[in-house]
């Protein structure tokens, strides 16, 4: 055979029935991706949506018409700023992020884990999490193909802070990841117990505060007592989940090294513009986060109620509860249209149990109606 001319080709479908291009990619791909299945984000068309911890509530008239204005001046024939020092001016100011702290921003919090994972990515070295939590903390540590070390919470989910410290002397993590609150369980962990995993990790600790709005708690203004801390966060639950964007502050050592990794271009110009403008109108989105903390209330006690019901504490914007039949309920709920999260594969401790985005009080009303009518 010529070098001109081209290899045999496999036929589109065989006795096995793979493509030619299935076959290719199996040659090439890595073996532990291939076993990997897609993150799975379901179709919400014809449904009520109160599976993604989405704030239920759109943007004032007033408000959409100066983030239009905004967006329709973006050079969308240019590449953004990378640093995008004016949004990180105005994050610094409205957030309160400590003077002596960097900050970096991401395509959703998510970029910036993946960012952590790859740096710390060292031969030999594993991440720690407690679990259950976050799906992409492990995640990422697999696709940088980095060891996870799960440590579980105790069965009422609080946190076995023995079992994590002795987890950590054992392992030496590069990093420790906590959600705070923990997703998807709701609740916050002591603060004595975050201080005893900062003083004995090795490395990086990162707090990540998805669901700080809702929580009335934060680390973000400790960040200068530990060398070793990071405080992640999103506006994703604010309610600007359609804008993508996440931001981590930490000292500046730690954030020089995670911006070489970070795409240069990564937040795009129509977010930049947009979320500069929001961010002038932070109060809306707190009036919103109350109200739907008052909601999250009423939710929790009117499952709470209803027999075999066991509801857990939540200080985020979801609430999450144990039933007789978690996945039964699950096919319940979607045969009227409702989609919520079930998570009774997801881990041991949550077996039965599924996850309740808060809605509007409207919105709670037609889940809480029927849940008990499945019930």
């Amino acid at each position: 055979m010529s070098d001109t001319q081209s290899a045999p080709r496999a036929s589109a479908g065989g006795a096995t029935g793979i493509s030619a291009a299935a076959a290719l990619a199996a040659s090439v791909v890595r073996d532990d991706v291939l076993a990997l299945s897609a993150y799975a984000v379901p179709s919400a068309a014809g449904f009520l949506k109160l599976d993604a911890m989405e704030n239920p509530y759109s943007l004032p008239d007033a408000l959409r018409e100066a983030v239009a204005q905004a967006v329709a001046g973006a050079a969308l024939n240019r590449y953004p700023d990378p640093r995008a020092p004016e949004l990180q001016a105005r994050l610094r100011s409205v957030m309160q992020i400590p003077a002596e702290s960097a900050l970096m921003l991401g395509n959703g919090s998510d970029e910036i884990i993946a960012v952590v994972s790859q740096a710390l990515a060292r031969p030999g070295a594993c991440v720690l999490g407690i679990e259950p939590s976050f799906v992409m903390y492990r995640m990422s540590a697999h696709a940088a193909q980095v060891r996870h070390v799960g440590v579980a919470l105790r069965p009422d989910f609080s946190l076995d802070t023995e079992a994590v410290l002795a987890a950590i002397a054992t392992h030496r993590p590069a990093v420790v990841w906590i959600s705070y609150p923990n997703n998807p369980t709701g609740n916050l962990f002591p603060d004595a117990d975050i201080e005893a995993i900062l003083a004995a990790a090795p490395g990086l600790v990162v707090l990540d505060e998805a669901y700080n709005i809702f929580a009335g708690r934060s680390w973000l203004s400790r960040l200068p007592e530990f060398p070793n801390m990071m405080v992640m966060r999103t506006l994703s639950k604010v309610g600007l989940a359609g804008i993508r964007l996440g931001y981590a502050a930490a000292h500046p050592d730690w954030i020089r090294e995670f911006d070489k990794l970070r795409p240069p271009y990564n937040v795009n110009v129509l977010t930049q513009a947009a979320a500069q403008t929001l961010l002038d109108h932070a109060s809306v989105f707190d009036e919103q986060a109350q109200r739907i903390c008052e909601t999250r209330r009423d939710l929790m006690t009117r499952l709470a109620a209803m027999p075999g019901v066991e509801v857990f504490p939540s200080n985020a914007n979801f609430v999450l509860a144990r039933f007789a039949d978690g996945p039964g309920l699950m096919k319940a709920l979607l045969d009227r249209h409702i989609l919520v999260k079930n998570l009774h594969a997801f881990h041991p401790l949550l077996v039965n149990c599924l996850r309740f985005t808060v809605g509007t009080p409207a919105e709670n009303a037609l889940l809480v109606s029927a849940v008990a009518d499945a019930l």
